[in-house]
């Protein structure tokens, strides 16, 4: 009897430890928009701590999105891969036999993490971002999480090798911009910290799209001339006269709201004492991302099209600055506030504080023109939205009933501002609605 109880006792004690040793049965990691969502406005907030310029932040956005999109699209027959199509860009690997637990959005979001890290300066930050998601990411399904994780890997270092090749490490060690202090017509830095001209040579950056930088070329501003009755002196005074009725109205007036929510100048540079330091804020390029978030989230858009919205938009930001810059130091034409100060009123001071680089045409007006062009593609052209994206920085909720109307608020928010002449607002407006035009027709990246 005694026997017995213990050869019991050690076939229960057999019984369960094979049991024990049963693999474990693990769920499927689930990624949503939100998950992506998260991830872009984690690289926003590490570019307005690391005051990239405007056109830099383009640059952060599209390649990122790029990579996800890729892996996205390898899987998703609703979308075309972008390879072929987008310049020097070549076909992503294919995941290895041996990587046979990949999840497809795992994998994207992965490689859109990794491939920010590499072209920000405080990649701790992504990577403390990173370090939580992979943490929870193994804890749910090690195997998916390792095998995806290798994958988006690839892919990430696939696409850092395709644009370390886009010539922006060159134009690191190119030479400043040369101001032309005997030209009277011609750009000179603006005050309070009279910065160089920044991104000279951005026009020499490797297009996506376009078949060169040059070739949504504006019409020519006016001829510069100080002449009463000239379009261009008319521009000028318009611009004078426009900020101090301004004046007269208050700080509640629309143009001013108008003006300070769509500043977007990461170059603010605050005086106190014998201190001047930056006030850090978001891009124009990172507010209609932000603009791209609010429409996914009321179109309770699911993961790939997010992908897909993120990445339209933020090459057509891209294609922008490069359009816009070119022009910028082709025509190097002098600011308002240099004129004003020198030949109408030496006390005057626009709303907004003056970028670092010369004025036609304007960043603002060429990147919301072809930003508002591919979201409305999208989403279609009488898409209501409430822009919140402001609001961390005090600023009201503005309310558009389309993208096209907040583009049009966004270019005039210069002339308020008191840092853009008429015609580079309204030439600038068309350069990006052909920028955007152009992108929409040549990226035929979902099948309607």
């Amino acid at each position: 009897m005694k026997f017995n109880k213990i050869a019991f006792a050690i076939i229960g004690a057999v019984t369960i430890s094979a049991c024990s040793t049963e693999p474990k049965t693990y769920s499927s990691i689930e990624i949503t928009s939100e998950d992506y969502h998260k991830s872009v406005d984690k690289v926003t907030e590490v570019m307005i701590h690391d005051i990239f310029s405007p056109p830099q932040a383009s640059r952060i956005y599209a390649y990122p999105n790029i990579a996800a999109y890729e892996i996205m699209a390898s899987e998703d027959s609703n979308y075309n891969s972008l390879a072929g199509t987008i310049h020097g860009l070549t076909a992503i690997p294919k995941p290895a036999d041996s990587l046979a637990h990949v999840n497809t959005k795992l994998a994207a979001l992965i490689a859109h993490i990794d491939v920010s890290k590499q072209l920000v300066f405080s990649e701790a930050w992504i990577e403390e971002f990173r370090d939580s998601l992979y943490h929870k990411w193994d804890s749910i399904n090690p195997m998916e999480f390792n095998d995806s994780k290798a994958y988006g890997l690839e892919v990430a270092n696939h696409i850092k090798n395709w644009y370390d090749s886009d010539n922006y490490k060159q134009t690191r060690t190119m030479p400043k911009f040369t101001v032309e202090a005997d030209n009277p017509g011609r750009w000179q830095p603006t005050p309070p910290a009279y910065m160089d001209g920044i991104e000279p040579h951005w026009m020499k950056i490797r297009t996506l799209v376009m078949d060169s930088c040059s070739q949504f070329k504006p019409a020519p501003h006016p001829e510069f001339s100080m002449d009463k009755g000239s379009k261009f002196h008319t521009e000028l005074m318009e611009v004078y006269n426009v900020r101090n009725k301004m004046d007269e109205t208050g700080d509640e007036s629309d143009e001013v709201q108008i003006a300070q929510f769509w500043d977007c100048n990461p170059y603010v540079s605050v005086t106190q004492g014998h201190l001047m330091f930056a006030k850090k804020k978001i891009t124009p390029g990172a507010h209609w991302i932000g603009i791209t978030k609010i429409a996914l989230r009321k179109d309770n858009a699911d993961f790939d099209k997010t992908v897909f919205a993120y990445t339209k938009t933020s090459v057509g930001i891209f294609e922008g600055f490069i359009s816009c810059w070119d022009e910028k130091y082709r025509s190097n034409l002098i600011r308002p506030e240099t004129l004003i100060n020198q030949y109408v009123d030496e006390d005057w001071k626009p709303i907004l504080q003056t970028p670092p680089f010369p004025e036609y045409t304007s960043g603002h007006s060429v990147v919301s023109g072809a930003a508002a062009t591919i979201l409305t593609s999208i989403f279609g052209d009488d898409f209501t939205f409430d822009d919140d994206t402001e609001t961390v920085y005090g600023l009201p909720i503005r309310k558009f009933v389309s993208f096209n109307k907040a583009a049009e608020e966004a270019a005039i928010s210069r002339m308020y501002g008191g840092i853009h002449y008429r015609a580079a607002i309204e030439n600038g407006l068309i350069q990006g609605k052909n920028v955007g035009n152009f992108i929409v027709n040549k990226l035929e990246m979902r099948n309607l």
